[in-house]
């Protein structure tokens, strides 16, 4: 197998007491433009600047089942070239491991539209 590098953070995801609030504590007080999602930030790709890239930042509610079977209270996306069985999306494909802390690890090749 060709080993591939991670191509940079696709998103950033903590659980919150309420993540609505959460999320209007960060627009008024850092001035994030959040909606129920969060917030998306977008790039120009390094290797080709006429691509952009995005990266979420988004909140989920403190009993979410989303980060299982990680115990942890945030989840890193990677963007990654996937070689391996993954799931396909519109918006990409995805593929989660842990790391050795357990942590919950989500990898992601995003389409060329995202």
């Amino acid at each position: 197998m060709n080993m591939k590098s991670v191509t940079g953070i696709g998103g950033i995801f903590f659980k919150a007491q309420d993540p609505d609030k959460m999320n209007d504590w960060y627009k008024a007080h850092l001035g994030l433009d959040t909606s129920e999602y969060g917030v998306r930030f977008e790039w120009l790709e390094k290797s080709d600047p006429s691509k952009t890239g995005t990266t979420q930042w988004s909140t989920f509610s403190e009993t979410t089942d989303y980060f299982q079977p990680s115990s942890k209270d945030f989840m890193i996306n990677h963007r990654v070239e996937i070689l391996d069985q993954i799931e396909t999306y519109d918006f990409g494909k995805f593929v989660h491991i842990l790391d050795l802390e357990g942590n919950k690890i989500e990898l992601w090749e995003p389409t060329d539209a995202s």
